[in-house]
């Protein structure tokens, strides 16, 4: 295991959210909030670069940690802190009022009563999306899941760890909250991706890879 080479992988993935986060971005403030819609589609360039270059992104990986010994844990470890410095570099780069914005509406729901368990329900569904979009490209080869399930995730309000990493780099408000929001939706988002693996392992008997 190269973790050099696997931490370069997880910047650049990280900057291809980044990427996708920036269109989105820019795409909702040329366009209104009514083609929201179609910042959410361009967004869906971000995994498509990371699996056609086969890139480390966190929802991409996490998901097989029930297939994997205890050193891929590592290879996740390393994959979210190469995914956060991405993020950091192009949000640090191009920064947005609108970004601000997202981000305090993110922390405002989060610290109100029941924020964090919202905050963690979001993650949860955006990773169970993440993961049949990876799934889908890993097993059949195709990017339809890739240009479904990531607009879906965007347009329900659920919430992808990296992508939030990259909004909040880019309205430079990184502080406790928003430390611990990005926690929770780590948490979430590993728990989505791996619904689908434990009832494939557990429940329906497929043994690991």
């Amino acid at each position: 295991m190269d973790l050099v080479k696997w931490f370069i992988r997880a910047i650049l993935a990280g900057m291809c959210i980044a990427i996708g986060g920036t269109v989105f971005i820019q795409t909702t403030v040329a366009c209104g909030t009514e083609f929201k819609w179609v910042g959410a589609i361009l967004f869906s360039v971000g995994l498509f670069a990371v699996l056609t270059y086969g890139f480390n992104l966190y929802t991409g990986k996490v998901g097989y940690i029930l297939q994997n010994d205890r050193t891929y844990l590592v290879e996740v470890l390393v994959t979210i802190i190469g995914n956060f410095v991405g993020c950091l570099i192009v949000g640090y780069l191009f920064q947005f009022p609108m970004a601000e914005v997202m981000c305090q509406a993110k922390i405002d729901a989060f610290m109100a009563e029941g924020g964090i368990i919202d905050a963690v329900a979001k993650g949860v569904f955006c990773g169970v999306l993440m993961y049949i979009a990876v799934d889908n490209y890993k097993s059949k080869g195709s990017m339809l899941g890739t240009f479904i399930c990531v607009p879906v995730f965007i347009l329900a309000g659920f919430e992808h760890s990296i992508a939030d990493m990259f909004y909040f780099s880019s309205a430079m408000m990184w502080n406790m909250d928003s430390f611990l929001f990005t926690l929770a939706i780590l948490f979430g988002n590993m728990i989505g991706c791996c619904l689908i693996p434990a009832y494939r392992l557990y429940v329906n008997g497929e043994e690991k890879a």
